[in-house]
C-alpha cells in the first residue's frame, strides 16, 4: 500500500529505538498498532458500506431491466396464446360440464378410504429382548 521496503523499515525501527529508548519501544509499538488497528477498522466499514451502496445500485438496475423485459415480452405474448394453451373463456364452463354430465352418467366416484383404528397396547407386538443384535 504505502510501498515501503524492508530495509527502510529497519532504517526506521532503528531510528526509533535510539530516538525513544528501548524501555518505551514497546509502549509506542502498541499505542502505534492499536491505532492502526483503529484505522484498518474505519476504512474496513467504509468500504464495506460503499460495496454494499454499490451492490443495491447493481441490483436496482438488474430488477428495472428485468421488469423492461417481462413487460416486453407480455406485451408480445398475451394471456392465452401460448401454444396448447387453451382459448376462449368458456374453456372452465366446458370443463365443469363435461365433468358435471360424467357425475351424472354414474360415472365411479372414488370413495373415501375407511378409517382405521388405532392399534391398541395389548396388541403391539413387543421387540424380543435377546433377539442376538448387538
Amino acid at each position: 500500500m504505502f510501498d515501503i521496503a524492508s530495509t527502510e523499515l529497519l532504517l526506521v525501527m532503528l531510528i526509533a529505538l535510539v530516538v525513544i529508548g528501548p524501555k518505551d519501544l514497546p509502549k509506542v509499538l502498541r499505542f502505534v498498532g492499536n491505532w492502526v488497528g483503529k484505522a484498518r477498522g474505519v476504512m474496513a466499514q467504509f468500504r464495506s458500506g460503499f460495496d454494499e451502496m454499490v451492490r443495491e445500485s447493481e441490483l436496482k438496475e438488474m430488477e428495472e431491466k428485468w421488469k423492461a423485459q417481462n413487460d416486453a415480452i407480455m406485451s408480445d405474448h398475451p394471456a392465452g396464446s401460448f401454444a396448447g394453451a387453451p382459448s376462449g373463456p368458456d374453456y372452465g364452463d366446458f370443463y365443469m360440464a363435461d365433468t358435471a354430465a360424467e357425475l351424472s352418467e354414474g360415472a365411479p366416484v372414488p370413495e373415501r378410504p375407511a378409517a382405521t383404528k388405532p392399534v391398541s397396547k395389548a396388541k403391539r407386538s413387543k421387540p424380543a429382548k435377546d433377539a442376538g443384535i448387538a
